[in-house]
């Protein structure tokens, strides 16, 4: 029997705070390298056309100008890598389209040259003056000019996921339904704006190539770089020691880490890459504008009998890239008829991407709105309707639920949030000149573990410290923190004494962090690295004449702040190490997720709440409050997991009410790609969140029962949000961004 002092589930602080508020933390754009030299993108100006001439004479002659690279004289990529996500674990571009690589300009913005120089302002002068002409043809960048020529693709999401999905009939559902609610809801496109843009800085060592970049996966940019450029694996390294905010853009590998590296290459010194903000608006995918439209049928006592849910939405032209929006839909609620199916618009835009909650945080706004109007229509509570439709397993397959804790989420969300309060009727609680009104909506997220082995290593040092070590970045999550605390009490040590090492694809590989991955796959990978260890030291003590604890059984041997103990005998791991002269000891974990038709159906769940104050005269809407509870499974460390949580929610609330990028159809590009104009929640946005976590047992999704906070907390935040302002107004707005338009 082995045991550890728990550093598991303490709300400890990052162990990196202190190196990012006082400016020690190194990013990839800040990466001090040598004679330096530095790359500036131009994009296309034109949706759709071709190339018709290139004059880059007066930016060459330009003082420290080293070179232009167009499709001229870009080399040719080796080979172009499949379009999967990066949970998959292999290769994972953004797009399966490289730029430069000929005359067509699929859509504006596209990479069209770039432009190096041995500053960033003589580089970006000079891409300035790099002249470009088009013969431009038709495009197509909106639903409302490509509807008719929408099809149903035979899979979505990168070939991840079917085009459509169906059980049971409903037609006949719907046909025999005592109410139906009838609905459609349109979105706006939306961009990431993470504090640090997308960066990589690139340089060669002999035939061998280093990669500074922002990346959720290391090896997944290692991966996709080695196919474009067509050389071995083994021959690039990729370090990702810090990123500043990603929540998808940075999951897929787009194209500026291999510019960087052929950049690089073309002028034999390191080139450092760094999208500017508007370049963020057309470089690193988005969530496109979709519309979905919705029709749920219910008998008179609030049994749903169907659920038809279909989806439209614009995409390029040489991916079938959808959000995944009806996940949620098909498996939340226990209706016995369900109909599920995209159509793709193929536009002229790039790939859409991930964003955080992929598919839930759009596809849960239409579901959990209709749920609203459809309590009403019933004349029931809206937490009720819901209790009356939860399953205690996944409809689409009848499997059962590795675990729930949705119904406690229901109750604790509720009693923490004063549910009990609320007045059904719109409009009657009134503040002076605000209309107050409160809404709820489900949350959910999916359980998805990577295909591939996640592996990580574990190593004690005879001063009596350790330090485990696997490839992922830190994107934001406190992954350091939170696996030295998994590794403390997988060795049976104090967290003080445990240190975590990663960004580098030099270190044990894991998949890249998507899809609230992470801390399942990589926790579960360190503590089998970390046990693995600690049974080696273990096995090593009782089989060493000269230990106290020779002959004991090593069942018997426990160990805690890193001594190992049976009876009254004891031995630390430091004292083991010294007597043998050794300097430290290692061993390596590799964690297998569950096969893909485990007999389980795996989601997170939880619920929101949200409370606002609409100004009747002004349209005004300021959300007052907000409350989600959520069960995640085993809960690695409260802080770092309620921030995540709450950092969602507020997602949610500016998806809500203030996200939105427009399309101008007439120039096919994007009309307010900058933060002046796209607006993101700023502090004084901010409500009071309050995050409640429900602990659940999960023994299938891992060996720590982690299921991950990553997205769960911005699914269902703009459903809530929009039920609460119907609550207020008696108003059903089904589009978002909600606006002040909206209101008068």
């Amino acid at each position: 029997m082995t045991t550890a002092t728990p550093a598991v589930g303490q709300a400890l602080d990052r162990v990196d705070g202190r190196s990012k508020v006082t400016g020690a933390a190194r990013y990839s754009a800040e990466i001090p390298i040598p004679g330096m030299a530095y790359a500036y993108i131009v994009g296309a100006r034109v949706p759709s056309g071709r190339i018709t001439a290139i004059d880059t004479g007066a930016a060459l002659a330009e003082d420290g100008v080293l070179a232009v690279l167009t499709h001229q004289n870009l080399p040719r990529i080796a080979a172009q890598p499949p379009l999967v996500p990066s949970l998959a674990g292999t290769a994972a571009p953004g797009q399966t389209f490289f730029p430069m690589q000929d005359d067509i300009v699929h859509y504006a913005g596209q990479h069209v040259a770039l432009v190096i120089a041995d500053t960033y302002e003589r580089a970006q002068h000079a891409a300035s003056l790099v002249r470009i002409s088009y013969e431009e043809t038709p495009s197509v960048t909106t639903i409302d000019q490509g509807r008719d020529q929408a099809y149903e693709p035979e899979r979505i999401f990168g070939g991840f996921l079917p085009g459509r999905v169906e059980r049971g009939d409903a037609e006949a559902g719907l046909a025999g339904a005592d109410v139906r609610v009838d609905a459609t809801y349109t979105y706006a496109a939306n961009n990431h704006n993470p504090i640090e843009p997308s960066a990589t800085t690139a340089e060669w060592q002999g035939d061998e190539l280093l990669l500074y970049d922002a990346t959720q996966g290391v090896n997944a940019t290692q991966i996709t770089v080695a196919q474009l450029l067509g050389i071995p694996l083994a021959r690039i390294r990729v370090i990702s020691h810090f990123v500043g905010g990603s929540f998808g853009c940075k999951a897929m590998i787009h194209n500026h880490p291999a510019l960087a590296a052929m950049a690089a290459r073309e002028i034999g010194r390191p080139v450092k890459l760094v999208l500017t903000r508007e370049q963020m608006f057309t470089s690193v995918g988005h969530r496109e504008e979709q519309e979905q439209h919705l029709t749920v049928g219910a008998t008179r006592d609030g049994r749903l009998t169907a659920i038809r849910h279909h989806k439209i939405s614009v995409g390029s032209h040489f991916d079938d890239w959808a959000e995944p929006s009806m996940g949620l839909s098909s498996q939340i609620y226990a209706a016995p008829a369900y109909e599920g199916v995209y159509r793709l618009i193929r536009g002229n835009t790039m790939t859409p991407t991930f964003m955080r909650a992929p598919g839930e945080a759009s596809g849960m706004f239409a579901l959990e709105c209709t749920m609203d109007e459809l309590a009403w229509e019933l004349g029931l509570d809206p937490i009720e309707l819901r209790l009356r439709n939860i399953s205690d397993h996944d409809p689409n397959t009848g499997n059962p639920w590795s675990s729930t804790g949705l119904r406690e989420c229901f109750e604790r969300g509720a009693a923490r949030f004063g549910w009990d309060r609320r007045t059904a009727e719109p409009g009657s609680r009134r503040e002076g000149n605000w209309l107050i009104g409160t809404g709820m909506a489900t949350a959910g997220y999916p359980v998805t573990p990577p295909a591939n082995p996640q592996r990580a290593r574990a190593r004690l040092y005879a001063d009596g410290t350790a330090v485990v070590q696997a490839a992922t970045p830190d994107f934001g999550t406190g992954v350091a923190t939170v696996m030295a605390q998994v590794a403390a009490d997988g060795l049976g040590m104090t967290f003080d004494q445990c240190r975590f090492e990663n960004g580098d694809t030099d270190l044990p590989s894991v998949a890249a962090a998507v899809g609230s991955a992470g801390s399942g796959m990589i926790s579960a990978a360190v503590h089998s690295a970390a046990t693995a260890l600690r049974n080696q030291m273990i096995t090593r003590a009782v089989a060493d004449k000269g230990s106290p604890l020779h002959g004991a059984a090593p069942a018997d041997v426990v160990v805690q702040d890193g001594v190992m103990t049976a009876g009254t005998s004891s031995e630390s791991y430091a004292a083991l190490l010294r007597r043998s002269f050794q300097p430290d000891a290692e061993a390596t974990g590799s964690w297998s997720p569950p096969r893909a038709d485990a007999e389980y159906g795996m989601l997170t769940f939880g619920a929101q709440f949200a409370e606002v104050a609409v100004d009747r005269e002004l349209g005004l809407i300021r959300v007052r409050r907000m409350t989600g509870a959520f069960a995640p499974g085993r809960v690695l460390n409260p802080r770092t997991a309620g921030s995540q949580l709450m950092g969602g929610m507020l997602w949610g609330l500016g998806q809500a009410l203030l996200e939105a990028n427009y399309m101008d159809p007439g120039t096919g590009r994007w009309a307010n790609a900058n933060l002046g104009e796209y607006l993101v929640a700023v502090n004084a946005d901010a409500p009071d969140v309050d995050v409640e976590l429900i602990e659940v047992d999960d023994p299938v999704v891992n060996p720590l029962g982690v299921k991950g906070v990553g997205e769960i907390g911005q699914v269902g935040v703009a459903a809530a949000i929009a039920n609460a302002v119907h609550n207020a107004t008696g108003r059903r707005v089904r589009k978002l961004p909600i606006t002040i338009e909206d209101m008068l």
